[in-house]
């Protein structure tokens, strides 16, 4: 299991377009992909439970990567964050 905090960068945080990107990279690995917003805990690859934290531009999350393409996950999901997740 591997963890990495990261700031939401991009001007809208994680609305439904955002949302829909980011669980588009999580779906591509095997690995379960959460993160969690203050107390709470959402599955990357599902876009209801992202929309359902409602992470806005400058809070910080922590995701959460387990599995066996673990390390490469959240290399690449903390990159596509820092890049504004298409914004």
């Amino acid at each position: 299991m591997v963890s990495q905090k990261v700031t939401i960068k991009n001007p809208t945080g994680l609305e439904l377009r955002p949302a829909g990107v980011l669980c588009k990279e999580a779906m591509q690995f095997k690995s379960l992909i959460t993160f969690t917003y203050r107390e709470n805990t959402a599955n990357a690859k599902s876009v209801l439970s992202v929309l359902g934290a409602t992470v806005k531009c400058g809070d910080e999350i922590e995701f959460v990567c387990d599995g066996e393409d673990e390390e490469e996950a959240l290399e690449r999901l903390v990159t596509v964050v820092e890049d504004g997740l298409g914004e």
